[in-house]
This record gives C-alpha cells, sequence and structure tokens, in this order.
C-alpha cells in the first residue's frame, strides 16, 4: 500500500505556489498535477475539486497564523510587547512563505465567509480579541475593538502588498518596528 502523505504534501506546496502566482481561477487541476508530477485522477483522490483544495488550503492556513498570533498574544504579558511580536507573527509568515501569505491575502473574500467566528480559527477574530481583553484590562482606550483590528491588519498588510508589487524591497520583518509602532499609534 501507498503513502499518499507525501503526494498530498506535494499537492499542496504547488498548489499554494500556483494559487499565489496565477489565482485559483487561473491554475488548473491540470497545471497542479503538472506540477506534482501526477495524473491529474491521482489529484481527486485526495480534494473532490480545485474549489475543495482552495478552501482546504485557506482554512487551514488561516487557522495556522490565528493559531500563531494567539501564541504571540499569550507569550508576552506587555501590550506593546504582544503587538510588537504580533507584526512579527505576520512578517515572517510573509518572509518564510510567501506563497501562503499571498494566498491567504488574495483569496480571503472567496472563503472569509467560511472561516468559523474562533480565535484560534480566525485570524481577524484573534486579533479582535486582543484588542478586547487589552481595553478590559486597561491597556489600550475603550474604542471599536472591529475598527482597530480592521486598521491594524492593514497597516501590515499594505506594506507586504506593496514588497508582492515590488514597490517595497527587502523582508518585510525588517519593517516589523515601524508597522507595531504604527498600530500603537492608532490604538492610542
Amino acid at each position: 500500500m501507498r503513502d499518499g502523505s507525501k503526494t498530498r504534501a506535494k499537492i499542496v506546496t504547488e498548489a499554494l505556489r500556483l494559487f499565489a502566482q496565477k489565482g485559483v481561477a487561473g491554475t488548473s487541476i491540470r497545471d497542479i498535477a503538472g506540477a506534482v508530477g501526477v495524473a491529474e485522477a491521482a489529484l481527486y483522490r485526495h480534494f473532490p475539486s480545485k474549489d475543495a483544495l482552495s478552501r482546504s488550503l485557506f482554512l487551514d492556513g488561516y487557522a495556522r497564523l490565528a493559531g500563531d498570533i494567539l501564541a504571540a498574544d499569550q507569550a508576552h504579558a506587555e501590550f506593546d510587547t504582544k503587538i510588537g511580536r504580533i507584526v512579527e507573527v505576520f512578517c515572517t509568515l510573509f518572509d518564510e512563505d510567501r506563497a501562503l501569505f499571498a494566498f491567504l491575502l488574495l483569496s480571503q473574500h472567496t472563503h472569509l465567509a467560511e472561516v468559523p467566528n474562533e480565535a484560534g480559527k480566525n485570524v481577524v477574530e484573534a486579533v479582535r480579541s486582543i484588542f478586547a481583553d487589552a481595553m478590559r484590562r486597561g491597556d489600550i482606550p475603550e474604542r471599536d475593538a472591529d475598527l482597530l483590528t480592521a486598521m491594524s491588519l492593514g497597516i501590515v498588510a499594505q506594506p507586504a502588498i506593496f514588497t508582492l508589487y515590488g514597490r517595497l524591497q527587502g523582508p518585510l520583518r525588517h519593517r516589523a518596528p515601524d508597522l507595531a509602532k504604527a498600530i500603537l499609534a492608532v490604538v492610542g
């Protein structure tokens, strides 16, 4: 009996790369199979459709990022340090797994409605919960947690987009201190 876990891992890696590069709509099952070096039918043994593959990759990647955000939150007591570390989580993902970051960024509008509203699986809810907890503790002034979340995610996402398209050069993590300062200025 063959172990399909290696094939599945290659499918995930190549699909992420192609989806980030060409978009989901611009990537065919044939493209993925060719990149993996398997017949198209082999992909269907692991995922029932390209949409199911895209959904699975998004939900898994988004949950992983949410978990990393919450771990950074739990690892630090001081709010300013938490924010710095959380920004580093985003920047490190961008620098070390650009295909996943780009895919999450570019596919969010397709899949966000399917994401559970749980901090451990949802990046937006993870960040929102950190701000809400900080307000309850008195670390930051009472504000609209959803608005703070939107503004903070934008502060990180826009430089990532600029880097993807070549307007900013170098690793995003080198900009993490400036991004964290900008978020801290926004939250007051």
